[in-house]
């Protein structure tokens, strides 16, 4: 097994393979982050198309099919019952309304599911706390070593754990 400079695991290394390490890890941290916040820029941009393509459908369907369904509407209610014309146009101008209404609220749906996501946003907000974490991040000291600690005995314990 090794660690992923390629380096066998338990090995020591030196601060600059540490340091090399750790930035490495960074950039891959950084870089996975933009692309989280790419996807969920992406899911929301999709999901208000969706809602803005909803509502133009709805308004296209209220003006086009208004002069067309409300005269064939009315003339099929006239030729099912014997109710007055005008009360025939009122239920079909009626029937138009709510199917506009109905593709509105799909419409309103797409709107609120795109607004209340907030993905970017929380990414955003996780990689700001990333970088201020590492801005505020300072070295260990190191303890200075005693006359009865020797680096000898201090490598033997660190091999023997290892």
């Amino acid at each position: 097994m090794s660690a992923p400079d390629g380096s066998p695991v338990g090995a020591e290394r030196s601060i600059g393979q540490l340091f090399a390490s750790a930035t490495t890890e960074m950039s891959a941290l950084v870089h996975d982050e933009i692309a989280l916040a790419k996807a969920q820029l992406k899911r929301d941009v999709k999901r208000g198309a969706t809602s803005g393509g909803a509502f133009m459908v709805a308004g296209g369907v209220l003006v086009f099919s208004l002069p067309m369904l409300n005269f064939a509407l009315a003339y099929g209610i006239r030729t099912w019952s014997d109710w007055n014309m005008a009360v025939c146009f009122l239920l079909s101008f009626a029937a138009n309304v709510l199917i506009a209404g109905l593709l509105a609220l799909i419409g309103v749906v797409f709107a609120k599911k795109a607004k209340q996501s907030g993905g970017a946003q929380k990414t955003a907000a996780s990689m700001k706390e990333s970088a201020s974490v590492l801005q505020n991040a300072k070295p260990h000291p190191r303890p200075e070593l005693t006359h009865d600690r020797v680096p000898e005995a201090i490598e033997a314990v660190a091999r023997s754990s290892s």
